[in-house]
């Protein structure tokens, strides 16, 4: 792996770990507020969105909505799927469990980004790539645990919104690796993230479950939502997809679980098992040996 590629890797292991900061201040807000997933996913987006076209406008001055017709549709269409990925994943909870829906919904979109990276001529597969996918996968799964006695009220419906999040978030990765290509990145973040925040209020709207009643405190936490894991992450994620092919960036992007759980065990007292521990040991070991070349 060169240099540059290298570096890529280094920006995208960074913005996982912010990511994984989300369930900890999301676990906070639930404490502390009477709300919903699809509320705080909103506002999420909502306040990402703004900090993301300030930031476009400083960097890129005139040129930061020269964007062709063609790639705003494109732009567009990524933030309809992060939106989708989003209030997939939140309804597959009740329905399947936290578990399996988080395993189904994270950890099938590195291998999804493989295997359409692989079939439309993009990247090889490599030997390299097949172990670290492997490990990784292994490596989450020791840390998120399976139990195989947790059900919920619809276990067909909440795998098939489950995998249909997954497959969501893995598109998203290879439209914004392919859009960073010709964009800087917080173009296409701003732009994406816009239209997901427009998605999910019409969702919040329809399904009247938007919550705007909070404390100061919870709304400083969804501000921090907005502007650290999500509008600077996923900023600091497409930089390194630029250089990096994007079966590597989606396995390097599972330390996004490990880092919750690690931040649970710290902060909120959960319990993280041996295996867990093991896990996360794979997990970083998996990172590590993509980084080899």
């Amino acid at each position: 792996m060169t240099t540059r590629s290298t570096g890529g890797l280094v920006w995208i292991v960074t913005a996982a770990i912010l990511w994984g900061t989300i369930g900890v201040v999301t676990g906070s807000i639930y404490q502390q507020a009477q709300t919903n997933a699809l509320s705080i996913a909103f506002f999420r987006l909502l306040m990402a969105a703004p900090c993301l076209l300030l930031m476009s406008y400083t960097t890129l001055r005139s040129n930061a909505f020269r964007i062709d017709r063609r790639s705003l549709l494109t732009m567009l269409g990524m933030g309809l799927l992060t939106g989708i990925y989003q209030a997939a994943y939140i309804a597959s909870i009740p329905l399947v469990g936290v578990t399996i829906s988080t395993l189904l919904s994270i950890c099938t979109a590195p291998v999804l980004v493989t295997v359409i990276s692989v079939l439309r001529g993009w990247e090889r597969l490599q030997r390299q790539t097949v172990i670290a996918l492997g490990g990784a996968l292994l490596g989450t799964l020791l840390v998120v645990g399976v139990n195989p006695d947790v059900a919920g009220t619809n276990p067909a419906a909440g795998v098939a919104l489950s995998l249909l999040a997954g497959t969501g978030y893995a598109l998203a990765i290879l439209i914004g690796r392919s859009l960073a290509r010709r964009y800087h990145p917080v173009q296409v973040t701003s732009i994406s993230f816009s239209a997901g925040a427009a998605l999910l209020l019409i969702l919040t709207l329809v399904t009247q479950t938007l919550v705007v009643e909070y404390s100061l405190t919870v709304w400083g936490l969804l501000l921090f939502l907005g502007v650290v894991p999500t509008a600077l992450a996923y900023s600091l994620f497409l930089t390194g997809a630029r250089s990096t092919p994007a079966s590597v960036a989606s396995i390097a992007a599972l330390i996004d679980p490990v880092t919750a759980a690690v931040l649970a065990a710290l902060l909120f007292g959960e319990s993280l098992s041996l295996e867990g521990w093991v896990g996360a040991g794979l997990l970083l070991a998996s990172i590590a040996w993509l980084s080899r070349r």
